[in-house]
């Protein structure tokens, strides 16, 4: 099966290599009425950015600094222009973040919240309890901590569970195969739906939330903005609707075929004494942590006091944005003493530089950058009327937003839905301006539907850790995904943002 996966990549990848300059060229040749040279131009360029974030012959990373590079090298835009949005003040909110998570993970903190739920009571040895519970844990964490980490650390208390299992029933006279055990199957996909889930909960939970929140700012400047807190009240609601749903599918699809498993409950007990007592770090961590936090939704608890047009939250607002507030939680990080005599703070700058993802940061900026040159050329009027027209007359709210998350959702499962997110997000907010809609609503549901990608394991790197472990066959990963897919999207994604997002940001449905 993997040979297969790498079969399918490596065919992608040629294909893509081939097709995007061929398209760049075809469509810079091409005239285009309507539409002025530089964002014809740009148009060239978005076309061979695009299928190359779709196919990846070259790291995403790297083609989202080739198109602004493009962009000054044909003349569409002026250095500072194109590259104006890798300092993004949303930049620095995710930099504040990943330090954040990597103190969570050096300090060993996240392992002592996964075992504390892990080790509760209620949780006991009963198969379905202990799968709850693994779900949780992955939610909890990945709304604050990355999908991929959270996974990564998950990944190995899952198995050690399944070989309890194992070894449980080897001892009362029945020897299973993990790879062909249906439970096996379902814990493992639980791990990885969950550390999805989780992170729509806040925006900095997994990248298309603030990818999304940095397209508003800058294509739609009219509108309200989205604040930490806002994100929270939908993303909280959201996360819980699409896990319940995943817990049901995934365990009737996956049931258990005994009804406890023994040694489980020590197994989590012994692990979590392992840890001992807290430490300093621990606490440090946790009280930067708490800091950022309180600096998020201050400004929420203020305009509920003081109203939202206030002096005090315009003081607040323009003394401490969202991005510096994460950054003052991370650089506390370094400034805590964990140990006073030997001189060591809560986290060091080498472990700090190892926990920034700067691919990610790179690809954010990058598709700023890109999204910024789409409004400025007009190009984003040009993409707008072409589709407006395409679907004749101005649809629905209801089934614009519908239609955008279908599409995001459906390249999340065949491609990284930070490139999915990157290739929709302008369009989508041009788009919907042109149309006289409200781009908030479609922008919160393109980020929702990224996370829904359940199908595939090069959808998102938690399904790629679980489908590595041979106990997840493409084929059931497939169908319980699809079924997930479905109804995130139509029962949970469209009607959570057409209602409670309209509803927080001031807007009559």
């Amino acid at each position: 099966m993997k040979q297969e996966n790498h079969s399918f990549d490596q065919k992608r990848h040629i294909a893509g290599a081939i097709l995007g300059p061929l398209c760049a060229i075809m469509l810079w040749l091409l005239p285009i009425e309507g539409i002025n040279s530089e964002a014809h131009h740009l148009l060239a360029i978005m076309a061979l950015v695009a299928i190359w974030w779709i196919t990846e012959p070259v790291p995403i990373a790297v083609t989202s600094l080739l198109g602004p590079t493009l962009c000054v090298l044909l003349g569409v835009a002026k250095m500072g222009d194109a590259f104006a949005n890798f300092a993004n003040p949303m930049i620095f909110l995710f930099m504040g973040g990943f330090l954040l998570a990597k103190a969570m993970m050096v300090n060993g903190l996240d392992k002592r919240i996964a075992y504390g739920i892990m080790s509760m009571r209620w949780v006991g040895d009963s198969p379905r309890r202990i799968f709850l519970a693994i779900g949780l844990v992955c939610i909890i964490c990945s709304g604050w901590v990355s999908n991929t980490a959270t996974c990564a650390m998950m990944f190995p208390i899952s198995l050690g569970l399944l070989e309890t299992i194992r070894e449980m029933m080897a001892q009362n006279g029945k020897n299973i195969d993990l790879k062909n055990y249906k439970y096996a199957t379902g814990l493992m996909l639980m791990t990885a739906y969950a550390c999805s889930i989780g992170g729509v909960m806040t925006p900095i939970g997994t990248p298309p939330n603030l990818m999304m929140m940095g397209f508003l700012e800058q294509l739609a400047p009219n509108d309200p903005s989205i604040s930490f807190f806002d994100w929270m009240t939908w993303g909280i609601l959201a996360m819980v609707i699409y896990f319940v749903v995943a817990y049901l599918v995934l365990i009737w699809m996956f049931p258990a075929d005994v009804s406890h498993i023994e040694g489980a409950q020590e197994m989590i007990r012994q692990r979590a004494q392992s840890l001992g007592r807290w430490t300093r770090a621990q606490k440090n961590t946790i009280l930067a942590f708490c800091v950022a936090i309180v600096l998020w939704i201050l400004p929420s608890i203020l305009s509920l006091i003081y109203g939202p047009q206030s002096d005090i939250i315009k003081l607040y607002d323009s003394h401490v944005p969202e991005g510096l507030a994460a950054m003052i939680g991370a650089l506390l990080l370094f400034f805590l003493p964990a140990n006073s005599k030997k001189g060591e703070m809560t986290m060091t700058w080498k472990e700090g530089l190892e926990g920034i993802d700067w691919s990610t940061l790179i690809l954010f900026g990058g598709g700023l950058a890109l999204g910024n040159l789409i409004y400025t050329t007009g190009l984003s009027d040009w993409v707008g009327g072409g589709i407006k027209e395409l679907l004749g007359s101005t649809p629905s709210e209801w089934f614009f937003v519908s239609i955008f998350c279908i599409i995001t959702l459906i390249l999340a499962e065949f491609t990284s839905h930070t490139a999915a997110i990157n290739l929709m997000g302008s369009i989508a907010i041009s788009t919907a301006v042109s149309m006289g809609f409200s781009p908030i609503p479609v922008a919160v549901g393109i980020a929702l539907s990224s996370s829904l990608g359940f199908m595939m394991p090069v959808s998102t790197p938690p399904n790629a850790i679980v489908y590595a472990s041979g106990m997840v066959p493409i084929t059931k990963m497939m169908k319980s995904g699809i079924i997930i897919d479905i109804i995130g999207i139509l029962a949970i994604t469209v009607p959570i943002v057409m209602w409670v997002v309209k509803t927080v940001m001031g807007y009559k449905v």
